[in-house]
């Protein structure tokens, strides 16, 4: 009797529990279903994930569906190849932080990597079909150290071809990518794919390369946040050249806090890329305590007029414009307006130098068996690029003297007479001044249709940060009346990233300007 009564209520408390587990796992995918991956942050997914409401493979699970979802169908054509192992990357990370407790600083992070990273066991082509199938034995420099902070690379994304253009984004591996915002519209370029990606919610954020204004140009019409470091804080090595003396590797991203997040990951001495040993000393533990609200109060900022006061800016960018000087004076900042550099065009004529040709041959000499070409001749030869690719190829070919022997030497941002002349008539001005930062809108036009390579595109950014080594970051300055993404750039002295940094993000909590792309809505 006793035996019978104990089994039964043996048997009631298993059912008890067993529905008790139940409830359980149904609430906890109830709850990993709330979890909304449409603007979100680094910090809601670690939130999320602390909570036990998230894990790394849900998160990348999620983004993949997005990607094989909007990618094709809507001709957004971002994304060149998505990671195989993304995954299982994710399954071991979430088994560490089972086992551990912590979350790495960018745990579980599905990041959205420009096509001209090295990525080993992932193809780097650079945009062409030249290096279709290439395989780096070991990852980027960048790279490497994202994944060493528990960041996962989801997807390589699409680029000029070879980074060629700054306006448009179309290679010869994956066709052109369109702009969230307006599908008959471009993203810029050369980083269109990482900003067009990262905009429409397909990753949580990315990764691209800046020449001349391929990192700031995407990120302004796209609506995120785009920055480039200064010369030396960052290292190149691992990335495919376009001018290795301006090249620069860095984050664009939704919100100034996870471009910031990526930063912090990224910056520091790498002694394969010999001048980031200048940051040696000039980086702080921690950029993220510069993420202040009332930053800009004190702040002087001087307003480049020569960018806004032109014959051919879009008078809603220039309004946008004028809208955002008042809005920094609003947050407290003092400003200058206008402002000049005496003597811009004599100083920045000619000062561009092509060392495509040698640079490339390096770095393909560096890859061994690992590309099927050894150099810029044999892929010119090859024919394996855009018809639009070949000027510059046929260009490049032709400065074939090593930068040291030419006249004059085509050297370093910090070896130049050129750029030290600059440089230091900038520095001058600003200290004239008394300036922190100097401002003017990224583009003073609104993207162009696509296949419209007449119309003027307004890139302001060329010369300015990458012909000083100085660092800037762009932030989004509001839309226009055909809902399309305008930016605002602050530019700033060497090393002067915490105070971009609390310029920026005062700017963006005072003003609010982002939303996403309605055509990329979460998928039920």
């Amino acid at each position: 009797m006793f035996r019978k009564y104990f089994n039964t209520v043996v048997i009631a408390l298993l059912l008890f529990a067993t529905s008790v587990i139940g409830l359980s796992c149904s609430q906890q995918k109830k709850e990993t279903q709330k979890f909304n991956l449409i603007e979100a942050t680094i910090s809601d997914v670690h939130e999320a994930m602390q909570s036990g409401n998230l894990t790394a493979r849900q998160l990348v699970e999620a983004y993949i569906k997005r990607i094989k979802y909007y990618d094709q169908s809507t001709r957004l054509n971002s994304i060149v190849v998505i990671n195989p192992n993304a995954l299982k990357e994710a399954d071991k990370l979430d088994k560490e932080f089972r086992r551990t407790g912590k979350l790495l600083p960018l745990q579980g992070i599905p990041i959205i990597v420009k096509d001209n990273y090295d990525t080993k066991g992932l193809q780097t082509s650079g945009g062409s079909l030249a290096l279709k199938g290439a395989d780096p034995s070991e990852d980027a420099y960048q790279v490497k150290k994202l994944k060493e902070a528990g960041a996962i690379v989801l997807a390589k994304s699409n680029m000029a071809e070879w980074a060629f253009s700054n306006v448009v984004t179309v290679s010869s591996i994956a066709g052109i990518t369109r702009n969230p915002y307006d599908l008959t519209r471009v993203p810029a370029g050369s980083s269109g794919g990482t900003a067009a990606a990262v905009a429409a919610n397909l990753g949580l954020i990315g990764v691209g390369t800046d020449t001349g204004n391929s990192i700031r140009g995407p990120a302004s019409f796209n609506s995120l946040v785009g920055f480039r470091s200064t010369m030396g804080l960052t290292s190149r090595a691992g990335i495919i050249p376009l001018q290795l003396r301006n090249d620069i590797g860095g984050p664009l991203g939704r919100t100034v806090e996870d471009a910031v997040k990526i930063l912090q990951v990224i910056a520091g001495y790498d002694p394969a890329d010999p001048i980031t040993k200048l940051s040696v000393g000039k980086v702080p533990k921690n950029y993220t305590q510069f993420l202040i609200k009332d930053g800009l109060k004190g702040a002087r900022i001087g307003v480049l007029r020569r960018y806004i006061d032109t014959k051919t800016i879009d008078p809603e960018v220039k309004k946008l414009t004028l809208q955002a000087i008042r809005d920094l004076k609003r947050l407290g900042a003092e400003i200058v307006d206008p402002f000049d550099i005496p003597d811009y065009k004599k100083l920045t004529k000619n000062i561009w130098r092509n060392v495509f040709q040698y640079d490339l041959n390096n770095y393909l000499a560096s890859q061994g068996k690992n590309v099927p070409y050894k150099t810029l001749r044999e892929i010119y030869e090859s024919g394996l690029y855009l018809p639009a690719s070949e000027a510059a190829i046929v260009n490049a070919l032709k400065h074939n003297i090593p930068p040291e022997k030419r006249v004059p030497p085509a050297l370093d941002l910090y070896h130049t007479d050129r750029n030290i002349a600059f440089r230091n008539a900038v520095i001058k001005a600003m200290d004239k001044y008394k300036l922190d930062a100097i401002i003017y809108p990224t583009w003073s036009n609104q993207p162009r249709k696509v296949g419209d390579m007449k119309s003027p595109d307004g890139d302001n950014s060329q010369i300015l940060s990458p012909q000083t080594g100085f660092p800037a970051i762009t932030v989004p300055m509001g839309f226009t009346s055909l809902n399309l993404p305008t930016g605002l750039t602050f530019v700033g002295k060497l090393f002067s990233e915490p105070e971009l940094i609390k310029f920026a993000y005062s700017y963006e909590q005072g003003t609010k300007h982002r939303h996403p792309p309605k055509k990329f809505p979460k998928l039920r």
